[in-house]
């Protein structure tokens, strides 16, 4: 961002004495403060990655040797399926909900969310979505079976807690379009003087698009699932074959928000890291225009390629060809974003605290995910790999990998200022490194469990497939652990505030060389309201000083 500060901050650190903030649970019940929400939203999401991981870690305990070990393949299901709910709907995207609500305002020096009795509501109608959807195991039947897609006709053969998921869903599609209406207003209404959008960090551009996507399609995913639940008790049949239906069509539906929604999980994640990698490469980031273009043509080109995911469905050629070809293009501004961040770090005077090692993690282990991804593209080559573990080898790299290694890496580029002490490096670095190690021990070999033809969601499998099942469900909970550790270890010092105090740019040289925003002009911790009089910018400077 090229700014100056004309004059002060406006955070008055008295101003928290004067108006006396709230203490104990109506501190967090009755919260409006956008760092307290993003806080709770952060504590979320992390809880949510823990049942998310048992269940994960139940699936590689039952696959790590041939026939079946612990539970029966109606449960196993019920765990991948599961699995695959909470990590996106209950994991990955409230914790990129909780990265915008706490540095979105200090970022575009804003005094806090536009809406912020909203933001409240947002954050709080995602606790019983949750315990609905996990609760469904105890409902009779047990938990959903029918994939986290969740395709009919299974979906309509399901005991009741196929409704269950279905309300939990709705409930938090709601929180979803609640939140980014309050992102895309904040953005556009509350930026500081002399903040033009071209100046806005990259992080708030991610947003700003990812918000306006998640508007566009959570609603398709509602539609979809009403769908399905007049299916179930109302006598319609979108998608029962025997009334006339189509459950091709639910694919279509569904997979019309899917595909997008892979993207709401990793464009801000590509924020995340466009703000670290310049500040510890010591450089302005490289292409900053190409890059906005980049994200928003990602974020149109995700409307058009839904049917990748149907090569095998009797798509007639002509639709494979264009499904095809589109899905190619989606590499060129992604490779554009992958350029940038390399050209960024040439010839940088790189260091490699724990933010960057994440940072550059995230560029080998998501550049893997496209290129798997490039070749899953071509339908001669799906229609062997289609629904083979290659697939869930693919997306792991891109989410897993992608989103959860983009979060690691803002957390600990951000977590000195919203703490106001450091985390240990040490610590830091065993995370990363044990993390990086036992992510590619648990999911590279599925490539070739996928190239050698095993299915996925299948409880049991050939003898010739257990030594790679082996190695997968040995790194998997050694990755379990490693977020357990950081925990433990790293994110609970933090918040007790036990560490060496974080001084107001940990990450800058002594001669200002490093971080640059609007975020670092502010005392760590970052005081409880901050920019109540918005920083005024001129654009006659090239970095923002105090």
């Amino acid at each position: 961002m090229s700014a100056v500060l004309d004059h002060g901050h406006g955070h008055d650190t008295a101003h928290d004495d004067h108006h006396g903030h709230p203490h104990g649970w109506r501190r967090w019940l009755f919260a409006t403060n956008h760092k307290d929400i993003g806080t709770m939203y952060l504590l979320f999401s992390f809880a949510m990655l823990m049942v998310g991981g048992v269940l994960a870690l139940g699936i590689r305990a039952e696959l790590f040797q041939p026939g079946l070990q612990y539970v029966n393949p109606e449960l196993f299901n019920q765990f991948t399926t599961m699995h695959g709910l909470i990590m996106v709907f209950g994991a990955i995207m409230p914790a990129f909900v909780g990265f915008a609500n706490w540095m979105i305002p200090l970022q575009i020096g804003a005094a806090d969310m536009a809406f912020a009795r909203m933001n409240n509501l947002s954050f709080w109608l995602l606790i019983p979505a949750a315990l609905m959807l996990v609760g469904s195991f105890f409902m009779p039947g047990g938990a959903p079976a029918a994939g986290w897609t969740l395709y009919a006709p299974l979906t309509l053969q399901m005991g009741p807690s196929m409704d269950a998921g279905i309300f939990a869903m709705h409930i938090m599609g709601a929180s979803s379009i609640m939140g980014s209406i309050n992102i895309i207003v904040t953005i556009l209404n509350m930026r500081a003087p002399g903040m033009t959008l071209m100046k806005m960090p990259l992080f708030a551009w991610t947003w700003l698009i990812t918000a306006y996507l998640l508007i566009a399609v959570m609603p398709v995913l509602a539609g979809a699932i009403t769908m399905t639940l007049t299916d179930r008790h109302f006598g319609t049949a979108f998608f029962n074959p025997a009334g006339g239906g189509d459950p091709v069509m639910y694919q279509h539906i569904f997979w019309f928000f899917g595909h997008p929604e892979v993207y709401i999980m990793i464009l801000p994640a590509f924020g995340i890291v466009s703000a670290v990698i310049p500040a510890f490469a010591r450089k302005k980031l490289f292409g900053y225009t190409s890059m906005v273009y980049a994200t928003a043509s990602i974020a149109i080109l995700s409307f058009i390629v839904w049917a990748h995911h149907m090569f095998t469905t009797g798509m007639p050629v002509t639709g494979q060809l264009f499904f095809m070809y589109a899905t190619m293009l989606i590499a060129i501004p992604t490779g554009v974003k992958v350029f940038n961040w390399i050209a960024t770090m040439w010839r940088g005077s790189m260091t490699f605290e724990t933010p960057m090692l994440f940072a550059v993690g995230f560029i080998f282990v998501f550049t893997m995910g496209g290129f798997t991804g490039l070749i899953l593209a071509m339908a001669p080559v799906d229609i062997q790999l289609q629904d083979t573990y290659y697939v869930v080898a693919h997306f792991h790299y891109v989410l897993v990998a992608g989103s959860l290694f983009g979060l690691f890496a803002g957390f600990y580029y951000w977590a000195p200022k919203w703490t106001g002490v450091m985390y240990n490096e040490l610590r830091g670095k065993i995370h990363f490194w044990g993390s990086l190690i036992a992510f590619n021990v648990t999911f590279f070999p599925m490539h070739f469990l996928g190239l050698a033809g095993m299915p996925r969601r299948y409880a049991d499998y050939p003898m010739q497939f257990a030594d790679f099942n082996a190695i997968a469900s040995v790194g998997a909970l050694w990755f379990g652990l490693m977020q357990v550790y950081f925990f433990l270890f790293i994110v609970v010092p933090c918040m007790r505030g036990q560490g060496t105090p974080a001084p107001q740019r940990p990450w800058n040289d002594p001669d200002g060389a490093g971080a640059e925003g609007l975020e670092w002009e502010v005392p760590s911790p970052a005081p409880w309201h901050t920019f109540e009089t918005p920083p005024k910018l001129n654009s006659a400077a090239t970095k923002v000083i105090g």
